[in-house]
């Protein structure tokens, strides 16, 4: 009897609250840590990325309309559900080279973050809001508002807890978003909007597509219905940041870079990255009418 071929499973991207296939009908064959072939993941296309961007904007209004004490409900949930499910990601993590310890370690921190962010759900309003003193019979506040659409390139290291750190800010605030998982460990991306998907976040607010950067670069950077694009690598040529800075000053998008090394650091968690993502809408109220 001949050795049993083993059937790869074949990943889908996460759009608009459903897991479509590429649209390109292309694949690129992801490894573990030892080089095997792990499975494939789909190589998305500018297609996918307008798909993406059509479901995070119709997606967005309700998101940000919702109270921010419900919003962080959420976001608990998303750490509870991602709590049940550790072993299957510890797993994931060392197939991919991870040490046992490690894998735990990363799992363990990205449920710690999504419940730190979920604590200032209702709260950095507070904090970064402010009642400002005016020379006329007015009330004068400012108040942080969601910018909108945000694209994200996820760490390409850290697969799980760097994808969570740059997600967790920015749908905290009431945006959405539309995350490039990375490119060589992309499968933890994956099963994460799985975790999203039963945690009563609605379809579009975060959206994950899965391919290659050098491709689809310009495609969420030009877009013109998207209002940031926030990166992190380190590795990034200074090339791909002209370009990123270029493309960005067409429609006006807020560019943001936040290069990191170690993400279970304490200082790549904070609410100034909830406000990174925030614009400031200041409201002129008449005293005495």
């Amino acid at each position: 009897m001949s050795d049993r071929v083993e059937v790869l499973k074949t990943y889908k991207t996460y759009v608009g609250g459903n897991f479509p296939r590429t649209e390109s009908g292309r694949y690129y064959k992801v490894y573990d840590g030892d080089d095997n072939i792990l499975a494939n993941a789909c190589q998305c296309s500018r297609k996918d990325v307008r798909d993406a961007v059509v479901a995070a904007r119709d997606a967005v209004e309700d998101w940000s309309s919702r109270s921010a004490y419900n919003r962080g409900q959420i976001l608990y949930r998303i750490a509870e559900m991602l709590e049940t499910r550790k072993a299957q990601f510890v797993d994931e993590l060392e197939t991919i080279g991870y040490k046992s310890k490690e894998a735990k370690a990363e799992v363990e921190a990205a449920v710690d973050r999504l419940i730190y962010y979920a604590g200032w759900s209702d709260k950095y309003q507070q904090v970064f809001g402010s009642i400002n003193p005016v020379a006329s019979s007015h009330f004068n506040f400012s108040m942080p508002e969601p910018m909108g659409v945000v694209n994200i390139w996820a760490p390409e290291e850290s697969p799980l807890l760097g994808l969570v750190s740059v997600m967790a800010p920015v749908i905290v605030g009431g945006n959405s978003c539309i995350i490039l998982a990375s490119e060589k460990y992309p499968l933890s991306a994956v099963s994460f909007a799985e975790v999203l998907n039963s945690s009563d976040v609605p379809g579009g607010v975060v959206n994950i597509l899965t391919g290659f950067r050098d491709e689809l670069l310009e495609h969420m950077t030009t877009h013109m219905d998207v209002n940031a694009f926030f990166y992190t690598d380190t590795g990034i040529s200074q090339e791909d940041r002209k370009q990123i800075d270029e493309n960005g000053a067409l429609n006006l998008k807020r560019v943001i870079r936040k290069p990191v090394e170690d993400w279970e650091a304490e200082d790549t968690q904070s609410p100034y990255f909830i406000t990174d993502f925030q614009e400031t809408k200041t409201t002129w109220h008449p005293v005495g009418f």
